[in-house]
């Protein structure tokens, strides 16, 4: 009679590297322990859906050369209220941007998180020169 590994999982048929690995990390338990909290994949789905969309990116690019009111952002954009205004929601939700007002204006910056993508947008824009749209 063959002998099972004790961390072999009974009801999985796993190709051999694959059942090794898995005991070595300590089974499905252990994978399980491995993983990332649950806050941890809703804050990095949240930023991952925040920087999916163009018209966010130009956004972020815009208040990586300096802090800007809406109004000229709507300027830059050519975009309706409503809709800018939906893009800095979602932007600021994602810890992003912050907006602070400054009488009839908001003036809205890039966070610290803000900061790093935007230069990286920043960073892939000067590997490639020449390419606006």
């Amino acid at each position: 009679m063959v002998e099972k590994n004790e961390c072999q999982e009974e009801t999985l048929p796993l190709p051999p590297e694959v059942e090794e690995s898995l005991c070595r990390c300590g089974g499905i338990a252990g994978l399980t322990e491995r993983l990332p909290e649950n806050e941890v994949l809703r804050r990095e789905s949240s930023l991952h859906r925040a920087l999916a969309d163009p018209i966010r990116l130009k956004i972020l690019a815009m208040l990586f050369v300096q802090p800007l009111c809406v109004c000229v952002i709507k300027a830059v954009l050519g975009i309706a209220d409503s809709r800018l205004s939906y893009h800095l929601g979602v932007l600021r939700k994602a810890e992003l941007i912050a907006g602070e007002a400054q009488g009839n204006w908001i003036i809205y910056r890039l966070t610290a998180d803000g900061e790093t993508w935007a230069q990286r947008l920043a960073d892939t824009a000067a590997d490639k020169p020449g390419e606006r749209g």
